[in-house]
């Protein structure tokens, strides 16, 4: 599943808005409010499955339930 799928199939009630922004060289960055949560230029790598939706559960904090629960 795409990072994108997993943050919208788990917190799409609390998400006003969204936006995938293209960039040149494999730039994959992921902002929450402002905060990188995620680049693969500063890891060099991709992220790993489940790996964005983590970042964005800490952003979101404990207290945010997933959809549907």
């Amino acid at each position: 599943m795409s990072a994108t799928a997993d943050i919208l199939s788990n917190y799409q009630h609390v998400i006003d808005d969204l936006s995938l922004k293209t960039g040149g060289a494999g730039v994959f960055d992921v902002t929450v409010n402002d905060q990188l949560i995620y680049s693969k230029d500063e890891t060099g790598r991709h992220a790993e499955p489940g790996e964005v939706l983590r970042l964005f559960q800490g952003v979101v904090g404990p207290d945010v339930p997933l959809y549907g629960t």
